[in-house]
């Protein structure tokens, strides 16, 4: 689709992040439809976009000729199928998914509340209730732990299955993962420590759930500020994937092991460790930090 519309000289993707977004295949759509005006065009605009209604207009200045929209046609409709076949995939899963047997008791158990920014679902999620199910699945909601994502957990768990004795020690699951440093020793001495260089889809979860924590208030986005100031982006996105197989190991082999009020000593500590840190550095300066007293207080 982007294609295309380079070659009408539209530079829709300059103005918005996301071509296959809403705004995006609201305007595509509508110059399908037949509607040339760059002014209404632009106002289709979704109110989160920033861009301002005459600078997508702007962009919307192009050459539409039959064959270039032939070929826009050809490339939505070619989207819109591939959605309906991943749509088809979602069912197939969730059929799978309500075969597998349940690890809740009592089986009616409530679902821990969503602690994510945001409810809503993503484009991404499929279209059935996926946390649900895999809390059922494994008896803990791993969504609770920061930086996991159901589809995240989804992965994990499509590679390392629901049987968490096949790695005695969290020591074994991670050296599986290539997380973990590999010593070469020679002559006693440790040469290199670098992690392994494997293909394995988990672990790339595992990283992928280290990046989502990288602007996180919380402890692991913590974490991982404090190593990538002493170690480096990579390294710290390695270290903090560690630590989160970590978690995941010791709550997929005994589900019962989750306290939520353990995180949130972490979060309290973080904040008083900050507020130290800032009266300290206000002292150094010759000044002193007076708290402002909280609303309805």
């Amino acid at each position: 689709m982007q294609k295309a519309l380079e070659q009408m000289n539209i530079q829709l993707h300059k103005v918005i992040s996301d071509i296959t977004g809403v705004t995006g295949m609201r305007i595509i759509k509508a110059i399908l439809d037949g509607q040339r005006d760059r002014l209404e065009l632009a106002k289709l605009k979704d109110r989160r976009i920033r861009s301002s209604v005459d600078r997508i207009a702007k962009a919307l200045d192009g050459d539409y000729r039959p064959e270039h929209l032939f070929a826009l046609r050809q490339a939505v409709e070619l989207y819109d199928i591939y959605y309906q076949k991943i749509a088809q995939c979602d069912e197939q899963i969730e059929q799978y998914l309500i075969r597998l047997a349940s690890k809740i008791s009592p089986p009616n158990q409530a679902l821990p509340p969503d602690k994510r920014s945001s409810s809503k679902r993503r484009r991404q999620e499929p279209g059935f209730d996926l946390r649900a199910h895999l809390f059922h699945l494994t008896g803990v909601d791993f969504t609770q732990i920061e930086g996991f994502s159901v589809l995240t957990i989804q992965t994990i768990l499509s590679e390392v299955g629901l049987n968490a004795s096949r790695f005695p020690t969290e020591k074994h699951f991670v050296s599986w993962l290539g997380l973990c440093p590999e010593n070469r020793i020679t002559g006693g001495k440790i040469k290199s420590s670098h992690t392994r260089r494997i293909k394995n889809r988990a672990a790339n979860a595992f990283r992928l759930a280290a990046q989502g924590v990288i602007n996180s208030n919380g402890p692991m986005g913590t974490l991982y500020r404090r190593l990538r100031a002493r170690l480096g982006p990579a390294q710290a996105i390695t270290a903090t994937a560690h630590k989160l197989a970590r978690i995941f190991y010791r709550l997929w082999r005994d589900p019962d092991a989750y306290d939520p009020t353990h995180i949130e000593h972490h979060e309290q500590q973080n904040t008083q460790r900050t507020i130290d840190y800032l009266k300290k550095k206000a002292r150094s300066l010759g000044f002193q930090l007076v708290p402002q007293p909280t609303a309805g207080l």
